[in-house]
C-alpha cells in the first residue's frame, strides 16, 4: 500500500513538473516565435509538442498501472491509477485555488 501511494505521488508530481516545465518554456520563449504567420513551423512544432506531451504524460499516469495489470496485479493497478488521478486532481485544485487567490 505504501509503495502504491509512493508511485502515485511520483507519477502525479512528475506529470505536474512536466506541465510546469513546458508551460514555462512556452510562456518565457513564446514571444520569440514569429507572429506574422509566414512560417508553417510554429504550428507544426506546437502540434508535435502536443502529441509528445500526450504520450509522455500518458506513460507517467498509465504506464505502471498497465504493466501491473498485465502482470496480474489487477487490484494494485487500479488502486495505483485511482491514487495517481486523485493526487493529480488535488494538485490541480491547489493550482486553481492559488490562481483564484492571485486574481482576487
Amino acid at each position: 500500500m505504501k509503495s502504491t501511494i509512493k508511485y502515485a505521488a511520483m507519477n502525479s508530481l512528475g506529470t505536474a513538473a512536466y506541465i510546469v516545465f513546458v508551460v514555462s518554456l512556452i510562456f518565457f520563449f513564446g514571444s520569440r516565435f514569429p507572429e506574422d504567420g509566414k512560417t508553417v513551423f510554429a504550428p507544426i512544432a506546437m502540434l508535435m509538442l502536443f502529441v509528445f506531451s500526450a504520450a509522455f504524460t500518458s506513460a507517467l499516469v498509465f504506464g505502471r498501472p498497465v504493466i501491473w495489470y498485465i502482470d496480474g496485479k489487477k487490484k494494485d493497478a487500479v488502486k495505483l491509477l485511482v491514487y495517481t488521478l486523485g493526487i493529480f486532481l488535488a494538485i490541480t485544485l491547489i493550482t486553481f485555488i492559488f490562481l483564484i487567490v492571485m486574481i482576487v
